[in-house]
């Protein structure tokens, strides 16, 4: 793009503060002047963020508006997997609005927002709004969306590849084609640092899957990460357990040689417990701070801001954070436990100094022996610079079918027009009149299971085909139950405030956990040691306590291997010649798993049985991939009834 084509207020700006504008921040400008969408993929640390709007901010320059007033309406709307992301872009965003003196406001839209302000940005939107798929969604399930969306330029889904492959992907693919028939001129932008393959993100990004229309921008090239694995400096790498708590001391002597230190953990529970940890062994009562998903809003928006401010020296956090949160003054990343990928590693990597020139330092802290070759695969993989992901697969028929009540709550439609709306994102590309019937007669009433019951019966059929709510009320019941992120029943943890009320929250923690809880027990939460005073109307109420017992664990948060990873981890296992790199104690225990069992390799799976009861020796059972398909003939085909082709073919040594 020519220079001479950037608005001068923007140059100015970039000049004001020592900056360049890179390449990448050009090419999605001129992307937009060129009426294109664009998909962005760079490194953390090239200002991708900025690069996504820099073309909404070119549009409310004094240059660009030549007189005309700016728009009062919405012109970008911005997405982001998390609701910390949006609240940090729009702290990051409203420095340059500010400085050019663009008459932009922004503001934010999520589950943390107020019921009034909620109404009010649906009545009089802000010019850029930032959000959620979960709250665009809602949005659309609005009779009013179509007043607000109408005059909609711009779409911004930053780091699109943490939930473009799954069914939040599918909410939000939706959501596009709906934004698209509402406001044919909106154009698409999509920024990421770990693609692994772009021209399916591209085909995804892309209306009716026309990938032609989406330019693909490629950021430059960053600094090398420099990664390391922590080793025990006196005794062994644990055989078991993942809390990898023998590098607490260790990990507090890195954080007092830091200026700031960002802790990752894969778990809310190991959040705490690291957290709690680190406290103990903290003589220089150093600010240390904690934060995942399960605390207040004010909890996180404190650390947040302090974190900003450079008031923390360390803070642990989950997934909560993984994501586009840009504080460049952090000098080390540590990963607790394994990472279980290379582009999840990368990402976290990626919050160490977040400047493109300079190399992001991060520490790899594995629990046990075997995380010590999951952190050896990952590091590797960063290294040669291979990132992993999940594979497209077509779109799922609960989120189609809760789209569809979304579309019937903001005003009655035609059953064909909606399914080609429908049918031009890639998810859904392949819905036929058979799916398509069997969704809507689901949304009708429930379908063979639930029909029966008034309640279901959510929407109805007109004689030309126009599908309408049965009740108005069926609307309110949609958006109270909306989602696509299933999480258990949770209880609020407040600070009693005498005569039995509640006062200030602290988070929330689940039913479960709870109701494992009695008066005068103690828990940690929130970096704070708890008694429970009692429970009462959906809330733990609780004072400070000089002891804690238990920690909050929580269901569903076991994060599995990515198939890159695993295939990395199973070639060391039987690379024998390359186990010398291996510390002495990793070495050890996979020779003696080698001696006493098997070593599976890439193409075999290993199944073991031990002793129990004063049995004898263990049973081994080791199988390997056929490499043929089998014949009717074959007495494992006959054993197991017929072909499994599909499923892969094993046979017993």
């Amino acid at each position: 793009m020519n220079q001479d084509n950037v608005p001068p207020e923007i140059l100015a700006w970039f000049s004001g503060r020592d900056w360049r504008m890179r390449s990448h921040q050009r090419e999605m400008l001129a992307a937009a002047d060129a009426g294109h969408h664009a998909l962005l993929v760079a490194d953390t640390g090239a200002g991708k963020t900025l690069a996504g709007f820099l073309p909404t901010l070119a549009d409310f320059t004094s240059t660009r508006l030549a007189g005309e007033p700016p728009p009062d309406s919405l012109h970008t709307l911005y997405i982001s997997p998390l609701k910390a992301l949006a609240h940090d872009v729009q702290r990051n965003l409203i420095a340059p609005i500010d400085e050019m003196g663009l008459p932009i406001r922004v503001e934010t839209r999520s589950g943390d927002t107020p019921s009034d302000r909620k109404k009010r940005q649906r009545s009089r939107p802000p010019n850029v709004l930032l959000t959620t798929p979960e709250s665009l969604s809602l949005l659309l399930s609005y009779p009013d969306s179509f007043a607000m969306f109408a005059g909609l330029k711009r779409v911004v889904i930053d780091e699109i590849h943490a939930f473009a492959t799954g069914k939040r992907g599918d909410l939000l693919a939706l959501a596009l084609s709906r934004l698209q028939a509402i406001a044919p001129q909106v154009q698409r932008a999509a920024l990421s640092a770990t693609v692994a393959d772009p021209e399916t993100f591209r085909a995804w990004l892309a209306p009716w899957g026309d990938i032609d229309t989406v330019d693909l921008v490629a950021g430059e090239q960053g600094a090398p990460a420099e990664v390391e694995i922590l080793l025990p400096e006196e005794q062994r790498v644990p055989w078991g357990g993942h809390a990898a708590t023998w590098a607490v001391p260790q990990l507090y002597q890195r954080i007092r040689e830091n200026r700031t230190t960002l802790i990752f953990t894969n778990t809310r529970f190991l959040a705490e417990f690291i957290f709690q940890k680190l406290w103990e062994v903290n003589e220089d009562t150093l600010p240390i701070g904690i934060h995942h998903g399960s605390l207040s809003k004010e909890a996180r928006r404190k650390v947040e801001g302090a974190m900003a401010r450079g008031e923390l020296r360390a803070l642990v956090a989950t997934a909560s954070l993984d994501l586009g949160v840009d504080w460049g003054d952090i000098d080390l990343v540590v990963q607790m436990g394994a990472p279980k990928g290379s582009s999840r590693l990368l990402q976290r990597i990626g919050r160490a100094n977040h400047r493109l020139d300079q190399p992001s330092r991060a520490l790899l802290v594995p629990g046990n022996r075997f995380e010590f070759l999951e952190a050896t695969a990952a590091k590797d993989a960063v290294d040669q610079g291979q990132r992993d992901g999940e594979d497209f697969r077509p779109g799922g028929l609960d989120v189609l079918a809760q789209h569809v009540m979304g579309c019937a709550c903001a005003e009655p439609f035609h059953e064909g027009e909606l399914l080609s709306e429908i049918r031009s994102t890639f998810a859904y590309s392949w819905v036929d009149e058979d799916v398509w019937s069997r969704v809507l007669s689901f949304v009708e009433n429930g379908g063979y299971a639930l029909r029966a019951y008034d309640k279901f019966k959510r929407i109805t059929r007109d004689n030309d085909g126009t599908w309408r709510l049965t009740h108005p009320e069926q609307a309110a019941r949609h958006r109270m139950n909306a989602g696509i992120i299933v999480d258990s029943e949770m209880l609020e943890v407040r600070i009693a405030a005498g005569r039995g009320r509640g006062g200030r929250s602290l988070g929330k923690v689940e039913e479960r956990f709870a109701a494992s809880l009695s008066p005068g027990d103690t828990f940690a939460f929130a970096g704070m040691s708890l008694e429970v005073v009692k429970l009462q109307d959906m809330e733990v109420l609780v004072r400070a306590a000089k002891t804690s017992a238990t920690i909050p664990s929580y269901g569903g948060q076991r994060l599995p291997l990515t198939t890159h990873l695993a295939g990395r981890v199973r070639e060391m296992l039987v690379d024998r010649a390359g186990w010398a790199r291996f510390p002495d104690d990793v070495r050890e225990w996979l020779e003696v798993q080698d001696w006493r069992s098997s070593l599976p390799g890439p193409d075999s799976l290993l199944v073991e049985s031990f002793p129990h009861a004063r049995r004898p020796l263990h049973r081994l059972l080791h199988f390997h991939r056929l490499e043929r398909e089998p014949e009717p003939g074959d007495a494992d085909h006959q054993a197991d009834g017929g072909s499994r082709a599909d499923a892969g073919w094993f046979r017993r040594q």
